[in-house]
């Protein structure tokens, strides 16, 4: 009796990248900037404020995810608000090239005078998240979500899923100091 073995191939079932984040805890940032926030303890401490012309910033960074939302804050005036929405939006609109799509949320908040608009990317977009929010008279604050990382969708999307949660809540716990 003759025996052979021989190998047959099958194909193999498709696997799923399962990545487990820590429940988000939050505690309240008072930032140098006139608001105050809660964030997410995987952030380091906001410990400086950069200065770009007008612009103030603040980076809200999460070396474990290896990712940053950076935020910038201007100051309105009865002139200004109208340009500052437009470059919040426009700034989303620049990743059309690469988006599979960009859907759009509205937050409001008129018990704390929050009003804003949040930005989902999908695709190969360098940033996955924009936002801003503004309490139309004195406060205006944008932020974006990069990830230190080539833009491939597949992969950063847990993170990125994760890490809109954190921006929501920003926006939710956004408190203007006057």
């Amino acid at each position: 009796i003759s025996r052979t073995w021989r190998t047959v191939a099958s194909p193999k079932p498709e696997a799923f990248l399962r990545l487990e984040f820590p429940k988000a805890q939050y505690s309240k940032v008072k930032s140098p900037l006139p608001f105050s926030f809660e964030k997410n303890y995987l952030a380091k401490p906001i410990d400086s404020i950069k200065i770009v012309g007008s612009t103030k910033g603040l980076d809200i960074i999460y070396p474990s995810l290896k990712a940053t939302i950076y935020l910038s804050y201007k100051p309105v005036s009865t002139t200004n608000l109208d340009s500052l929405l437009r470059d919040a939006q426009s700034l989303t609109q620049k990743h059309t090239i690469k988006a599979d799509e960009i859907s759009s949320t509205i937050y409001e908040n008129p018990q704390n005078k929050v009003y804003g608009m949040l930005y989902e990317v999908g695709g190969d977009a360098a940033s996955q998240s924009q936002f801003y929010v503004t309490d139309s008279t004195k406060h205006f604050l944008s932020g974006s979500l990069y990830f230190y990382a080539k833009p491939n969708y597949d992969s950063i999307y847990p993170a990125s899923e994760y890490l809109k949660k954190d921006i929501k809540h920003l926006m939710e716990s956004i408190q203007w100091e006057d």
